[in-house]
């Protein structure tokens, strides 16, 4: 298998951006993430992008919807996209240019919690009215629906009676940071 250059997408802080970025960096691997992308032009992501020397890319909902969003990731030799922690759904012109290199982390054990608005705290605050025993993560590949691609892995951990959302965001954390980045490699390295 070849060099692989990878592109995340993150709205927000990009504490799972962080993970992916020092793994690929500290890991003998081929490799590299070659581009971070956001729509939000004040993500902490960015601030990772430019600890790591790496190109960001910033844009609106009109670009990520034309073609000329392919024609980027294509013109800098993305060959996976990684969303870590990105709201918007993929476009099907985005889909079908990476079919089944597209990866998502989502903070619950799907097919619970998933789907439009369920994202971060809204997630875990459901888990929590619920009364759920246990969350956790699924790492899946992405299709044209909220967090109905083909799952590849979950982890799951106890919720405590006492567990705040705090508390439960924390503990989907840890599983997030000690997992993601593996899957992805593994995936990578399966596939091609």
């Amino acid at each position: 298998m070849g060099h692989v250059r990878i592109a995340i997408l993150a709205s927000g802080s990009g504490s799972n951006a962080l993970k992916l970025l020092a793994h690929f960096k500290h890991t003998e691997t081929n490799v590299t993430v070659a581009l971070i992308g956001t729509n939000n032009p004040a993500a902490g992501v960015l601030n990772h992008a430019k600890a790591y020397n790496i190109k960001p890319f910033i844009f609106d909902k009109t670009t990520f919807n034309s073609p000329d969003f392919v024609k980027r990731l294509k013109a800098d030799g993305i060959d996976w996209i990684v969303l870590a922690g990105f709201l918007w759904l993929i476009p099907e012109n985005l889909i079908s240019a990476f079919e089944n290199k597209i990866i998502n982390i989502h903070p619950s054990l799907l097919p619970k919690y998933g789907g439009k608005g369920m994202y971060g705290n809204h997630v875990h605050q459901a888990v929590l009215n619920n009364q759920e025993l246990k969350t956790g993560i699924t790492i899946h590949l992405v299709n044209n629906e909220y967090d109905k691609g083909a799952q590849l892995f979950q982890a799951a951990v106890a919720i405590a009676e006492e567990d705040t959302l705090e508390a439960v965001q924390k503990k989907v954390q840890v599983l997030e940071h000690q997992y993601f980045a593996g899957v992805v490699e593994s995936l990578i390295a399966f596939c091609g």
